[in-house]
């Protein structure tokens, strides 16, 4: 287990040095994002999978105890990554929808001032994506 703390850095930052390469030459850089989130999410899966593999694999009693212990710690980890992923990803989610929305109601107020209101609650209701995830996160937190 104490192998995938090097793991994942790795795996985090070579997909990164590739998109910087990619961007760098002028090129696209899709397929090295796709890469990138690929390897951490199955960074991810390989932690939990080998973290319930090692609570499970013990059979002696005192071994079961130290690794319900270490399970229960494992379960917050797993607890902070779920709050943390989604935060990120709801705010990445509203990013995409506030610069749409907000490029395009520019665009309207700028042909009619009169949609100014209309444009604004388009912009807001996407905002509301990561207030949304933001407080999903603080849900999970609650438990612990």
């Amino acid at each position: 287990m104490e192998y995938l703390f090097v793991l994942l850095p790795a795996a985090m930052l070579l997909p990164l040095y590739g998109i910087y390469r990619r961007k760098a030459a002028g090129g696209k850089v899709r397929s090295a994002l796709a890469a990138q989130i690929t390897a951490f999410f199955t960074v991810c899966v390989l932690t939990c999978v080998l973290g319930v593999g090692s609570v499970m694999a013990s059979a002696d009693v005192e071994a079961a105890g130290a690794a319900q212990a270490g399970g229960a710690a494992a379960s917050a980890g797993l607890g902070m990554l779920s709050a943390a992923i989604s935060t990120g990803l709801s705010c990445l989610g509203a990013g995409f929808a506030v610069a749409a929305a907000a490029s395009a109601a520019m665009g309207a107020i700028s042909e009619k001032e009169s949609t100014f209101g209309k444009a604004l609650i388009f912009v807001a209701l996407a905002e509301g994506v990561a207030l949304y995830g933001f407080l999903i996160s603080f849900l999970i937190l609650g438990k612990f």
